[in-house]
C-alpha cells in the first residue's frame, strides 16, 4: 500500500494530506488507485475494488485457484521462455552447451 497527496479541488486539507491510496498486488502485478474521496479509508476501499477488477488480477486469481484445487495449470509464454532461458544458461555453465564463434 502506498499513500500520496491528491491535488485538485475539495478543500478540507485535501491537498495537504496523504489521502490517496495505491495498492499493488505483487504476485499478479495488478494496481488499483483510489483518490476520489477525502478519506484514506474510503480511497483504500476504492483502490481495492479497482485492483480486483483488473484483468491481471482476474487472470492470476483464476490460475491460483486452479493450482490450489490440484488442477494442472498450463504455463504462460513468459514462464516457458524463463524455463528455456534457465536451461540454456545452466547448459552453458555446465559445459553441455558450447558456443563457437567463427
Amino acid at each position: 500500500m502506498q499513500t500520496f497527496s491528491v491535488g485538485g479541488h475539495g478543500g478540507s486539507g485535501k491537498d495537504t494530506s496523504n489521502s490517496g491510496v495505491r495498492l499493488v498486488h505483487r504476485a499478479s502485478g495488478a494496481v488499483g488507485e483510489g483518490r476520489e474521496q477525502r478519506s484514506m479509508e474510503r480511497n483504500r476501499q476504492s483502490a481495492f475494488k479497482k485492483l480486483v477488477a483488473t484483468d491481471k488480477f482476474k487472470k492470476w486469481h483464476k490460475i491460483e485457484c486452479a493450482r490450489r484445487m490440484g488442477q494442472v495449470v498450463p504455463e504462460t509464454p513468459e514462464q516457458i521462455m524463463a524455463r528455456v532461458d534457465k536451461m540454456i544458461h545452466d547448459g552453458i555453465k555446465l559445459g553441455t552447451i558450447k558456443i563457437e564463434e567463427f
